[in-house]
């Protein structure tokens, strides 16, 4: 039976729901059994049949500008085998170089970048089948929230719509680095979607998002001889910070959920160039990643340093992903729907996978060696909190998380990843006795992650992630150090702050149906009376939060909320400085691991969390939960750094 996940907090207690520290879980008993979702049951799905593919490098294309890293990337859709052979390919999108065909995969092939060399990228929306026409969505599209909305044309696109039935038309897209230090123009904003340059675009329809065309002339202006042609957008990444561990996604305005379940995601990997280590926070770990070959290394050797996508996802009996095409699939609610009521008619407030996908693969395998090897963790889900751990002990030694390597390794022998948070991990297999079967296994919950008491993922499917075979000895020497006697590269911590703010995370109930929801779940500020109480904002408000230029601030994350939400800031890494009890007078310091920088932090309920950064790019940004599907129904509020209007641009 379905719940209502998301809105707990209309009946909980707050300070009975309030997050307990990491080292404090307690389990339930796990889930009973496999989620429901799509007609493929995840238990016929073999596991660990087939072995794990590690993107390799994406080519670059050749320019006459020897200054930056330039790609012509296009998003494509294309037949792909996530279920084992013998069982159906899935039709999927991703993204690859339209100069060398054979690169289009999901995930994407990783993004090889130098700190303080530019990349610039051509980013092609390609959603066209042969004969040039538009491909509709492979997902159902709800157009009663605000999303891009281009039947709305000029006038009511990125607004939002009334038509309860699913879209069909062309479908934008907007690609953000997540995690770069970017200039607005480059930051895939929400609204600076764009559609494919297709044969058939209906009459009347918006091409771009209402940001597109001042982003475009910004970014024409400051690259004499470089233009933004119908169906693409270029962007340009400074690559001005620590050497970490980033991704790319899409990011259109109320429809990222659906573009990134469809597949559009891959890493992008900075690191420091040679006699620039120490600055960018880097160094060489003598691991071998990924080269431009699939299955083979920069260096001799097997890869050993290893980017790792974990997702959620369900699938259908002919291959295809499953995504609910009703609201009532979530709670069992059959309306009425907008415009007859507040509640979204395909939208659903969470959405849980009953299949573990690791880099475009159920439930794959990975032959070692005795020896050690670096793991790119990332948290690819929509709405699923993983905590990861060895089924035979063995430890995880993080070194770095979102913003770079840390200031010293950390152990852990479960490690908790919120959506879209990563962990730069070291495992030593060293010492494990040939033959053994390792599985990676998930003891996250099967439903929204709030810290506590919960039961556990199904062990039989979601519960398990991925297993390492330990097939032979080390081929070549291992060059690597233990983790414990690394000497990770200095870290520094920001300075005072300049200025200190409340934000709020808040949930809405149906405003006309008594008792049900959620409708949605916004952000906001706080009014700070005898006790403090969310202000909700729609994305549409004006600007609240207006750091100044090169100021450093820190924002206390007020969590009104009955679950944790993980919580990404555009244009900056930050430093968690704290955690505390809405109405306690007692701090909790930043969990192992979180004394990085950092893009995204897990705000629990009941408390607040207080991260500090510094804001040195000017323009209009956003801050969102990333847990998609609240992003998506107003989870998502702009920003503005230094000096601008506060009020969101019209269509």
């Amino acid at each position: 039976m379905k719940t209502k996940h998301f809105a707990r907090g209309a009946t909980a207690s707050l300070a009975v729901m309030a997050a307990l520290s990491i080292g404090t879980w307690a389990y339930a008993k796990p889930a009973a059994g496999p989620l429901p979702g799509g007609t493929l049951d995840p238990t016929s799905i073999p596991k660990f049949v087939e072995s794990l593919v590690i993107p390799p490098s994406m080519p670059q294309t050749a320019s006459a500008d020897p200054a930056v890293s330039y790609y012509e990337i296009a998003v494509r859709q294309f037949e792909q085998q996530i279920l084992p052979v013998g069982m159906p390919q899935s039709t999927v999108w991703s993204y690859g170089s339209v100069n060398h065909p054979g690169t289009f995969n999901y995930p994407a092939f990783t993004i090889e970048a130098k700190r303080n060399k530019p990349v610039r990228v051509k980013w092609i929306n390609d959603l066209k089948d042969a004969a040039g026409n538009f491909l509709p969505h492979l997902m159902p599209v709800d157009q009663t929230l605000h999303w891009a909305n281009p039947p709305g044309g000029t006038t009511e696109r990125d607004m939002r719509g009334t038509d309860p039935t699913p879209y069909k038309g062309p479908v934008p897209i907007s690609v953000h680095l997540h995690g770069g230090h970017s200039s607005e123009e480059s930051d895939g904003y929400p609204t600076a979607w764009f559609l494919p340059a297709a044969n058939d675009i209906p009459a009347g329809y918006a091409t771009v998002g209402s940001l597109y065309d001042s982003y475009k002339a910004k970014f024409e202006a400051s690259h004499p001889g470089v233009t933004w042609e119908p169906g693409t957008a270029v962007l340009e990444y400074a690559n001005d910070q620590r050497a970490a561990t980033l991704w790319y996604h899409d990011h259109t305005m109320g429809m990222t959920r659906l573009n990134v379940m469809a597949g559009p995601a891959g890493f992008y990997l900075l690191r420091g160039a040679p006699g620039d280590l120490a600055a960018a926070g880097d160094m060489d770990l003598g691991y071998n990643p990924p080269g431009a070959t699939l299955g083979q290394g920069v260096g001799l050797g097997p890869i050993t340093e290893i980017p790792l996508a974990i997702q959620d996802r369900s699938f259908n009996q002919d291959g295809s992903i499953f995504y609910p095409t009703s609201r009532q699939f979530f709670d069992g609610f059959s309306g009425p729907y907008a415009p007859e009521s507040d509640i979204a008619p395909i939208w659903n407030p969470e959405f849980f996978g009953n299949t573990m996908v690791v880099n475009g693969r159920t439930w794959p395998r990975l032959n070692v060696e005795r020896r050690r090897y670096r793991l790119r963790l990332l948290n690819g889900s929509d709405s699923r909190f993983l905590i990861l751990a060895m089924s035979n002990g063995l430890p995880f030694h993080q070194i770095g998380s979102d913003g770079g390597l840390l200031p010293k390794q950390v152990e852990h022998t479960r490690l908790l990843l919120g959506p879209a948070e990563r962990a730069d991990v070291i495992v030593d297999f060293s010492k494990v006795p040939l033959g053994t079967q390792i599985v990676l296994q998930n003891l996250g919950p099967d439903s929204p992650f709030g810290g506590g008491n919960f039961a556990p993922s199904d062990p039989g499917t979601t519960g398990q992630v991925m297993r390492f075979d330990v097939v032979s000895n080390a081929s070549t020497a291992d060059a690597t150090v233990q983790p414990a006697k690394l000497r990770l590269p200095a870290f520094t911590k920001l300075g005072k702050e300049t200025n200190r703010r409340q934000v709020s995370l808040n949930e809405a109930m149906s405003d006309v149906l008594m008792g049900v929801g959620p409708r949605a779940a916004h952000l906001g500020v706080v009014s700070m009376g005898k006790k403090p109480t969310g202000v909700p904002l729609g994305f549409e408000a004006p600007v609240t939060e207006n750091p100044a230029m090169d100021s450093i601030e820190t924002w206390e994350i007020y969590n009104f909320t009955a679950d944790a939400h993980p919580i990404h800031i555009h244009a900056v890494q930050f430093q968690v400085v704290d955690r505390q009890g809405i109405g306690s007078p007692t701090l909790r310091p930043p969990e192992p691991g979180e004394d990085g920088d950092k893009d995204t932090v897990i705000a629990y309920p009941g408390e607040i969390t207080r991260v500090k950064a510094r804001y040195d790019i000017p323009g209009l940004f956003v801050w969102h939960c990333h847990i998609i599907s609240h992003e998506d129904n107003e989870m998502m509020r702009p920003f503005r750094i230094g000096s601008g209007s506060m009020a969101m641009p019209m269509p």
